[in-house]
């Protein structure tokens, strides 16, 4: 599998970035994960408002370059920023399994969105493009979402994953047995030290074994 960045897309974000492994896990529906989620709901309520949000810079950024496609990224929010204003808004973080759960404490903590994608399901080489007006694409629990001047993961199938929201057709269940984990970045800073992260969560939390890094290139 190679992941190719779409020209248009590298063009008008020459920041824009994918750091994609794939991996072996172990799908757990236990209450090991629990506890550093609590603690990083705690941390985040005592150190961000909602209008500290906008300010941190790594989500400024992914804001910055979804206006630079014309999109409006305070209607279609980067899932990153979801996750924090829920916390800060007092809710606690959905608890949903092991692996996706793993993703959004990388996804707070780094402060980047995360694609958790059950890789069986995924079928050839991805392409990150625009999307545009002829998508027909839903969001896991979000019903139809107007995906036009976002980027989109795509496969031989179509469309399956976004900074925003990701599908139903990769969706983690408890038949996972391999994922792919992508980190989107919008900009060049603290690379290593995320994937650094993401290794460290997935074998705590989700016995990851087998791990590959996925060339991602510039079409």
């Amino acid at each position: 599998m190679i992941i190719y960045i779409d020209k248009v897309i590298a063009d008008l974000l020459p920041k824009f970035n994918v750091l994609a492994m794939t991996m072996d896990v172990k799908y757990d529906n236990s209450e090991k994960i629990n506890n550093k989620i609590q603690m990083i709901e705690k941390q985040i309520n005592e150190e961000y408002t909602l209008e500290d949000i906008l300010s941190i810079p790594l989500i400024k950024e992914a804001r910055d370059a979804y206006k630079k496609l014309g999109k409006d990224p305070s209607r279609y929010r980067l899932a990153c920023e979801s996750l924090l204003r829920r916390i800060v808004k007092g809710n606690e973080l959905y608890r949903i399994n092991n692996l996706v759960d793993a993703g959004n404490i990388l996804s707070i903590e780094t402060k980047r969105s995360i694609a958790v994608l059950d890789l069986d399901k995924i079928k050839g080489d991805i392409v990150i493009r625009l999307g545009n007006e002829n998508d027909i694409y839903e969001g896991i629990g979000r019903g139809i979402i107007n995906v036009s001047n976002i980027p989109l993961y795509c496969d031989e199938v179509g469309p399956f994953g976004s900074p925003t929201s990701d599908t139903p057709r990769t969706m983690i269940t408890e038949d996972t047995k391999r994922i792919l984990l992508m980190i989107i970045c919008f900009s060049e800073n603290n690379l290593e030290e995320d994937v650094s992260l993401a290794l460290d969560l997935f074998k705590e939390y989700a016995n990851s074994s087998n791990v590959k890094k996925i060339e991602v290139l510039r079409k």
